[in-house]
């Protein structure tokens, strides 16, 4: 059965997480995106301002997070997904800012998702082609890093997930790692077969693939069931806004300029029982706080319907 979920991000409070899981299972979520990457943000990170949450040893960090995992399990709400912090790897800073990164962040990282019980872990491939001058070498530097922690993935069974993203250049929205499909089908594929075990697969995120003009209902069509977990949000097709799907229009018809249709028809193509899982957090943050309920229930009802539409 397809589930229904979202970031905890704006939602869970390390206060009192009973509080936010009891929201969102009474929004209408039955799991969740627990938001991992916002303990240490990737604007501070490009800053090379490094906050040492990941400084703790395993058991410090894990028992952190027990009150999340128990209140999760209590109010109902399955961990479904996580986003590991992001960036991984920054050329520009300094090699021990890149160290921690890959031996204390990813390493706990995958730990954490361990420990919640989480089976898919997205992360954000080295965004290097421009630099290094091609995609290949790109990618070279993301399976080095990949073989770092797919050995924890195969030890505890969680599938880590490349994601489709994007690049700024000059002011203008680009391709960036993972936008085409059949070479992370092939990649896919070699890591796993290479590791006997699924512990590769792919999260499409819907906003940054309307930015630089993928087709979803094709793209979705060719990972079949490599696609193991979904970022759903909007935005204009100019900038990476995270907003509820249906938000931005092409025409004063209130024609969707995303192709919410196509994601639809390719989601029920290639059969998947994942989660639709929204990648929302920052509306929650633009409407007024007594609306957050509202705002949730909302999130939740486009993801029935579109399970309605799916599963029919």
């Amino acid at each position: 059965m397809i589930g229904i979920g979202v970031q905890t991000k704006n939602v869970v409070y390390d206060e009192d997480p009973y509080k936010g899981f009891r929201m969102l299972k009474k929004t209408g979520f039955d799991c969740c995106d627990f938001s991992l990457n916002s303990y240490l943000k990737n604007t501070d990170i490009y800053q090379e301002n490094i906050n040492r949450f990941f400084d703790g040893s395993v058991e410090e960090i894990t028992a952190f997070f027990t009150n999340h995992r128990n209140a999760a399990a209590e109010a109902g709400i399955r961990i479904n997904q996580m986003h590991m912090p992001y960036p991984i790897f920054v050329p520009s800073a300094a090699k021990e800012v890149n160290d921690y990164l890959l031996n204390q962040v990813a390493i706990k990282s995958m730990e954490v998702c361990h420990f919640l019980k989480c089976p898919y872990i997205v992360i954000h491939g080295y965004k290097l082609a421009r630099y290094l001058g091609s995609e290949e070498l790109e990618w070279e530097r993301t399976a080095a890093f990949l073989d770092k922690i797919l050995p924890l993935a195969k030890k505890y069974g969680i599938t880590v997930c490349i994601e489709n993203l994007y690049e700024a250049v000059a002011d203008h929205i680009v391709e960036g790692p993972c936008c085409n499909v059949h070479k992370a089908v092939q990649r896919i594929d070699n890591f796993n077969e290479r590791y006997g075990a699924e512990v590769l697969g792919f999260c499409f995120d819907a906003g940054h693939a309307n930015l630089v003009g993928i087709d979803f209902e094709k793209f979705l069509t060719a990972l079949g069931n490599r696609l193991k977990v979904l970022h759903l949000h909007d935005n204009d097709g100019r900038a990476d806004l995270h907003q509820i799907p249906y938000t931005f229009t092409r025409t004063r018809e209130n024609t969707a300029s995303t192709d919410w249709e196509g994601l639809i028809r390719g989601l029920k193509t290639i059969s998947f029982e994942g989660a639709l899982s929204f990648e929302t957090a920052p509306v929650l943050t633009s409407f007024p706080d007594f609306m957050k309920q509202d705002v949730l229930t909302l999130i939740a009802a486009i993801g029935r319907g579109w399970k309605q539409e799916i599963e029919r």
